[in-house]
């Protein structure tokens, strides 16, 4: 199982919309604090719809809780400075599929962190700033679970 980890996200439907792509392949959704809402709004859960029962859904107080619970062997950090694409490694279940938050994405600290195994970036055309982050998430999850033969998919 792949796990997505929100790094303090800020913008409501986005969690939403990932809580729904948790739902649809199986994946685990990870956010750490703080949140730019209340994952009780009604924009959360009007983007996640009736998928909220069927996902995994963590909230972390900081980021060193999540690596506690998670102890990750790989942790993958998505950012538009990295050099490496996302589709140049083999993903494993296990690994975690870092993304930061609207819209600054991942800070220098956090990229810096130990536990990053590699920096990876989504292509994209000159001159764009970055892609929506769920978007962003659904992208590499859905290569991650390709890779893997699309484990548990009807």
């Amino acid at each position: 199982m792949f796990r997505i980890l929100f790094h303090e996200p800020r913008i409501p439907p986005n969690t939403g919309n990932a809580i729904r792509l948790a739902a649809n392949t199986g994946c685990e959704l990870h956010l750490v604090e703080p949140l730019g809402f209340d994952l009780d709004a009604a924009k959360v859960k009007r983007a996640g719809l009736d998928y909220h029962e069927m996902a995994s859904v963590t909230v972390h107080r900081d980021l060193d809780a999540a690596w506690e619970a998670l102890a990750p062997e790989r942790v993958y950090a998505f950012t538009a400075h990295a050099e490496k694409f996302h589709t140049a490694v083999d993903y494993r279940p296990g690994d975690v599929l870092l993304f930061g938050p609207e819209p600054t994405g991942l800070s220098d600290e956090v990229l810096a962190d130990p536990h990053v195994t590699e920096r990876l970036r989504i292509p994209m055309l000159a001159g764009r700033r970055s892609l929506n982050l769920a978007n962003a998430a659904s992208i590499v999850m859905y290569e991650a679970w390709r890779q893997n033969g699309f484990e548990g998919a009807v």
